[in-house]
């Protein structure tokens, strides 16, 4: 394999594991009533549309349908990727539902 073929692969691996991030995140708020779209520019005000989110929302069920994705869960999994903006969000989402 050769620099230019092992570059690509990294490149699409990160994206498909982004993609798994998003859906996780997105399941997650379904799950507990949230709108996905809106954390997310709750989170980044100053970014244009997430255009992979838009396609990954696509893939999420209903809550009823859905496995249970704990909190911890979703707040690791979003930092992994260095969105800790985000996951500040969630975790003050988390913190009124606890109330």
């Amino acid at each position: 394999m050769n620099k230019n073929e092992m570059e690509k692969q990294v490149i699409e691996s990160y994206q498909k594991d982004e993609r798994m991030m998003i859906l996780i995140f997105s399941q997650w708020c379904i799950n507990n009533g949230l709108d996905p779209e809106k954390l997310y520019v709750e989170a980044y005000p100053h970014q244009e549309k997430n255009n992979t989110m838009t396609e990954v929302l696509e893939l999420t069920v209903p809550a009823h349908e859905s496995e249970e994705i704990p909190d911890q869960t979703v707040l690791n999994v979003l930092q992994l990727f260095g969105n800790d903006d985000l996951a500040f969000v969630v975790q003050e989402y988390i913190e009124k539902q606890e109330k």
